[in-house]
């Protein structure tokens, strides 16, 4: 059978879609270049705003009209919250939640041979298990996600993600181990742990936490990096700090979701920090770890918030000096508490705070980016899409352009020291030291 893949949302769903690959090319089964071609199509769907579950939907509903005699698969979080309005896209042959979805295929077989809809949506409890899923390979990337984490229990009132994946579940350290020595023997450097809330990592798990997760890869050979995706700042303690510093691997970038600088609008959204707390645990990361690039998420336009508010938020954004802000404005989501209150704000202007909350983003990110001329970066360098430059990521995940001596020369997974010379735009451009440069003489 040729499949056809179509996937929205997140690092998990990523993960998650190529776990699916790779479990279809085991049972025989080759990935179709084009939808007309595909005996089936999974649509691995996200439903963290409504916007995306239109185009999870869209896609749908694009598919069968490319090719009517496929069978269309749609999975994962769209249908899990949502499980009658998926249910209702009558072009959608078999529907699946967030629960085994590696049962996608036994599924899809069962239509194929009855010809009648499938749908499946079990509904999660506080006593399941995480998923068996891994990988052994991340397409020709240099960089891997490894999952280790599913669920969250912390129901913010904006977020509808509690309710399409369930509580926390926690990948046993002996498989977290065994997967990142295969994606080391399949020549990655750099592993990226995810989840849906990464700091839960272990709770489900005696004694345990993200540390226990990071020391396991950190001891695997061939891996030169260890990188988090988003981390909540209510979770991360200073024995949890200290514990991630002894593991010299983990680079020194952390994406830490604010969502606002504005105390007010963060007790609405149910968020368990105060802006103050927030900011000490920025001074504690930057005190440990060198150099360190804090990333976050920033919505604006959460119903409530005025223009004081927003101001609030505006100043404390600038006032930590992000490397880089993901900016957002707030939408409404059905299920939520959020989407019940009275004090929606405009479209419009949640459109003029986004662009404005931008704007100081992209000045943050040019500072910070302008303060890294004349450091000394240990970059790894990713696959050559650029004729003129080899480009890579440092361990604050500095983009960073070398240029090509000869053009045939492949720098893909190899690592260097680099010097940084210049800044344009949104990258660093530098030139290449030495790779055997030890630490001392880069100080």
């Amino acid at each position: 059978m040729k499949i056809y893949y179509i996937n929205f949302g997140c690092k998990v769903n990523s993960y998650e879609l190529e776990a699916i690959k790779q479990k279809a090319e085991s049972i025989g089964h080759s990935e179709a270049t084009d939808i007309s071609s595909a005996d089936a199509v999974i649509i691995n769907s996200c439903t963290v705003t409504s916007q995306a579950s239109r185009k999870c939907k869209n896609a749908a509903k694009s598919a069968r009209l490319h090719n009517s005699n496929c069978c269309i698969a749609l999975i994962g979080c769209f249908p899990q919250a949502f499980k009658e309005k998926a249910r209702e896209l009558k072009y959608v042959d078999v529907v699946l939640g967030s629960k085994d979805k590696l049962s996608v295929f036994k599924l899809i077989d069962q239509f194929m041979m009855s010809k009648q809809r499938q749908i499946e949506v079990r509904s999660f409890n506080s006593n399941d298990r995480f998923e068996n899923m891994s990988i052994n390979k991340s397409r020709s990337k240099t960089r891997a996600e490894l999952k280790i984490e599913d669920g969250c229990d912390m129901y913010c009132s904006y977020c509808i993600i509690p309710y399409a994946r369930g509580h926390i579940r926690s990948k046993s350290i002996d498989d977290i181990k065994a997967e990142a020595r295969a994606l080391a023997s399949s020549g990655h450097k750099e592993i990226v742990l995810t989840g849906i809330n990464l700091c839960c990592y272990g709770k489900d798990l005696d004694g345990l936490s993200l540390s226990d997760a990071v020391r396991a890869v950190n001891e695997t050979y061939g891996i030169e990096r260890i990188r988090l995706s988003s981390l909540e700042p209510e979770l991360i303690t200073d024995t949890e700090i200290v514990k991630l510093k002894s593991c010299e691997k983990l680079c020194g970038h952390f994406h830490l979701s604010l969502q606002s600088g504005c105390d007010k609008t963060l007790k609405a959204m149910n968020r368990k920090y105060t802006s103050a707390q927030y900011a000490l645990l920025v001074d504690k990361l930057r005190s440990c770890f060198e150099n360190a690039a804090i990333t976050t998420d920033v919505m604006v336009g959460f119903p409530g918030e005025t223009d004081e508010d927003f101001e609030k938020s505006l100043e404390f954004v600038k006032k930590i000096g992000f490397s880089a802000v993901h900016v957002f404005p707030y939408s409404k989501r059905d299920g939520t508490a959020a989407a019940k209150s009275s004090e929606q704000v405009s479209a419009q202007v949640k459109k003029n705070r986004a662009q404005i909350m931008r704007d100081t983003a992209k000045q943050l990110n040019i500072k910070f980016l302008k303060a890294q001329i004349g450091t000394v970066q240990k970059v790894i360098f990713e696959r050559e899409e650029d004729p003129e430059y080899h480009c890579g990521h440092t361990d604050n995940y500095t983009k960073v352009k070398v240029l090509r001596k000869k053009p045939e020369n492949k720098l893909h997974k190899k690592c260097f020291y680099v010097r940084i010379v210049d800044v344009k735009e949104d990258c660093c451009f530098g030139e290449i030291i030495d790779k055997a440069l030890s630490d001392q003489q880069k100080k």
